[in-house]
């Protein structure tokens, strides 16, 4: 009899499948383990929008009447009429002969495979010029350069890898998981980027907030609410800790949609790549490619209910060496900027501007923000005077791709009904992955729960007021407010110097022995 798996189970079994595939590419020492992520991940995508257009195409002609329909064996010129109804509903356009699965099919055969690609690829981001979802499709195959040296030497030996790589993807058998309800591409996309971001180091992680924090970030940003208006992302990456916010409510639930920015380019591309992959249309996200702190691209869309961001640690930015940021509106309310070398608070600052009145922003933070002195200090001070800061949670160390400190997540709002200050001791909130820790179920929700009621819990949580913080010199250090647990067995003095006293009694007993024994001896020796 066949044993049931749960959803967990399948998870991870479908991410060993697609992780499998990709690395057999790097263990056959064609292409580098970088390269090996870009390509696998555009296949990927490329075989997930060409499935997601031929079953569009098929519901369009099954409602028609049409019998058996099949998108993919129609000839081009009768496909060419639904183009505009198809880039209406999807944001882009294939035809019948460039589908994933008839290029693939073909690949072996196929002289000019890098050709045909690098052509199809360029004519689907071109069918979306003129239209609402340019913007959402131009440059998402930048990443997967088909004429690469580094896939081979010669066109022949590209073509070769192109074509090994096609037939994997193609011939991966998804039916199992898709009928158990798993949101199949998303899964291996994000189980792909994990991979590579725990087998990368730092470079990696760049890109990745593993999902556990993402969910406990989602949920705290969420705050309870069934919808909210959108959500937002100043440093979004690859676009986890947005698309969380479907697990939590549900993409129906977030109105208005998902708002990112993206200084790196090829990230922004991966950003835009994840959201089509878990099903989110082309109008209902936004992502950018810029400088969010100098150039910020949703002016006119701010400001959101929800915020969630995991920003890069202690990146250098102008700060005070451009006179025009003070001015700015977003830095100007706390009279001083982030410093130069460090962006942290500049991130913090931004986010507080374009928070809604009845927002939440939740924010992970390097923990040097909570307790440096100088301009950091003075912008801690407008946050806590002001009432912004709702709680502020350390996390347990190594939960972070390419960074084993322990960081640290700071909650703001704008409207608390009261002055109080939560503080969360979850450094010892955390299970075992592998050599990382992680975040488990009922880590997420006692930390959850606790925020959200503000509960005292010997060891873990604690809650202050404004001036208790200002005693403190608006440090905010979670150390500073939860007392650690002592784990060292008490001593009792008095029994201690007893103990002693009888070690010192009996070793001047010993001593007297030796010498007695010693002139006893000498008195033979005589």
């Amino acid at each position: 009899m066949a044993i049931l798996k749960n959803t967990e189970e399948l998870k991870n079994e479908l991410g060993s499948l697609i992780w499998r595939m990709a690395t057999n590419l790097v263990h056959g020492g064609k292409v580098s383990p970088v390269q090996f992520m870009d390509y696998t991940l555009g296949a990927l995508f490329y075989r997930f929008i060409s499935e997601n257009i031929s079953d569009y195409c098929n519901q369009l002609m099954a409602d028609a009447g049409v019998q058996n329909p099949d998108y993919a064996n129609m000839n081009d010129a009768t496909a060419e009429n639904a183009r505009d109804q198809i880039i209406n509903a999807k944001g882009f356009f294939i035809l019948p002969s460039q589908l994933f699965i008839n290029v693939a099919n073909g690949a072996s055969k196929n002289t000019e495979l890098n050709t045909t690609l690098a052509n199809n690829f360029k004519a689907i981001e071109q069918s979306a010029i003129g239209k609402p979802s340019e913007n959402d499709v131009k440059g998402l195959f930048s990443n997967f350069n088909t004429n690469d040296d580094g896939l081979g030497a010669t066109v022949t030996a590209r073509n070769e890898l192109l074509s090994t790589l096609l037939e994997n993807v193609r011939d991966l058998n998804f039916t199992t998981y898709i009928e158990s309800g798993l949101d199949v591409f998303g899964i291996c996309y994000e189980y792909l980027i994990k991979m590579y971001a725990l087998n990368s180091g730092t470079k990696g992680g760049e890109f990745y907030t593993p999902g556990e924090v993402s969910f406990l970030l989602a949920k705290i940003a969420a705050a309870g609410r069934k919808t909210v208006n959108k959500v937002y992302d100043p440093a979004c990456g690859s676009g986890s800790l947005l698309l969380n916010f479907n697990r939590v409510l549900g993409s129906k639930n977030v109105e208005d949609g998902f708002y990112g920015q993206e200084i790196n380019i090829k990230t922004y591309n991966l950003c835009r790549m994840n959201m089509f992959l878990h099903n989110v249309n082309y109008d209902h996200f936004d992502i950018r490619c810029e400088d969010t702190l100098l150039h910020p691209q949703h002016t006119e869309e701010e400001p959101f209910d929800a915020i969630v961001s995991n920003p890069p640690y202690s990146t250098p930015w102008p700060g005070d060496s451009d006179a025009t940021l003070i001015n700015d509106p977003r830095y100007s309310p706390a009279g001083v900027l982030a410093p130069k070398a460090k962006s942290d608070f500049a991130f913090t600052m931004h986010m507080l501007s374009w928070l809604s009145a009845q927002g939440t922003a939740a924010i992970v933070e390097f923990p040097g923000v909570l307790y440096r002195s100088g301009v950091e200090q003075k912008i801690r001070k407008y946050l806590v005077s002001n009432n912004y800061v709702d709680t502020v949670i350390q996390l347990a160390p190594n939960l972070f791709f390419g960074a084993t400190i322990s960081t640290c997540i700071i909650v703001l709002k704008k409207n608390k009904n009261d002055n109080r200050v939560c503080f969360i001791d979850a450094s010892n909130e955390f299970g075992h992955e592998g050599n990382k820790n992680k975040l488990l179920p009922e880590h997420i929700e006692k930390i959850y729960e606790t925020h959200m009621n503000k509960n005292e819990i010997k060891h873990f949580s604690h809650v202050v007021t404004i001036s208790e913080i200002e005693k403190e010199n608006y440090n905010l250090s979670v150390s500073t407010y939860v007392e650690q647990e002592q784990n060292k067995e008490i001593v009792d003095i008095v029994k201690l110097n007893n103990k002693i006293s009888e070690i010192v009694a009996r070793e001047q007993q010993l001593r007297n022995e030796i010498d007695t024994i010693i002139n006893e001896l000498e008195g033979v020796i005589a």
